[in-house]
């Protein structure tokens, strides 16, 4: 079911679209990718990393690169990512995790065709991409870089305006469920057995773990420095984020892929289902929330 959420991404970006740096106080330094901790008054409002926080409507506030614009963070099944500013609508995926682990893109664009806006190609507001943590503190969601670095803050409130372009459901406040609870929160731990794939080891490029040597087009998975991965099911271009942190946590976005029907491999599934990944000898293992496995990889190579 998930390969089928991500590969109709481009039908559904259509349909909806209707075809169209301060520092957190106190924040240890942490490595890139992996979350920053802030000290935030227990007791006082949200636990600092709850993801269920993040879900609403914002207006982006202290921006890395430029402040401005709404982002409507919800469910999957409520509009997912939305980025609402004065060049246009853009739709896209989001996750976060217990652990202090966010990270977003952006895949659909709607322009808004007003004087000044980009004309090309969009990929939305600069700051996005450089998210890879948030803290709440004091009912104030603020989004980290991989050293803690503050990216943007998200004021409470924003109201924006759907268009003519884009569902009205999709500019209401989201509803927060007994099942969106459940689905956001702290993902088991690794199974026994298996260590925890830091950042630096989940660097390169992986194929299943029983492909065939050698195989001419292979699925594969690789993660590449600058937070995006890009890989293949065999037949099929796929692509999206990634973030990495403590115990194994591992999160990631797949964007819109193409559909030729081939033996393919849901190489993209695996990895936007996991939670945490973990090595066994060689081999890497990636685990959903409730601590089973969606893959195997091996290097390539």
């Amino acid at each position: 079911m998930r390969r089928s959420r991500h590969l109709v991404a481009a039908v559904a970006v259509g349909a909806l679209l209707a075809g169209c740096a301060d520092t957190v106080s106190p924040v240890a330094t942490a490595p890139a990718g992996s979350p920053a901790f802030s000290t935030v008054p227990t007791g006082a409002g949200p636990s600092p990393a709850d993801p269920v926080a993040l879900i609403g409507s914002w207006t982006v506030t202290a921006a890395d690169g430029g402040a401005g614009g709404v982002v409507r963070l919800a469910p999957p099944d409520q509009g997912d990512l939305i980025w609402f500013d004065r060049c246009g609508v853009s739709l896209g995926t989001w996750r976060a995790d217990a652990g202090g682990l966010f990270v977003a893109e952006l895949s659909g664009h709607s322009p808004s065709g007003v004087p000044g806006c980009p004309s090309g190609p969009w990929r939305g507001p600069d700051w996005l991409p450089r998210a890879t943590a948030f803290r709440v503190v004091g009912g104030t969601p603020i989004l980290l870089d991989g050293q803690g670095r503050q990216v943007a803050r998200l004021a409470p409130g924003a109201k924006p305006t759907a268009g003519p372009h884009l569902l009205p459901s999709l500019a209401e406040p989201p509803v927060v469920t007994p099942e969106v609870r459940r689905a956001l929160a702290a993902a088991a731990p690794l199974p026994a057995g298996l260590a925890p794939a830091g950042r630096s080891a989940l660097l390169g490029r992986w194929v299943p773990a029983g492909a065939p040597r050698p195989n001419p087009t292979p699925a594969y998975v690789e993660f590449r420095d600058d937070g995006g991965w890009r890989g293949s099911d065999g037949c099929n271009g796929q692509g999206g984020r990634w973030v990495a942190g403590a115990e194994g946590a591992l999160l990631a976005t797949a964007g819109p892929s193409t559909l030729i029907g081939c033996a393919n491999v849901l190489v993209a599934a695996w990895l936007s289902g996991a939670s945490r990944a973990g090595l066994d000898g060689d081999v890497l293992v990636l685990v959903d929330a409730q601590g089973r496995e969606t893959g195997r990889l091996r290097r390539d190579g």
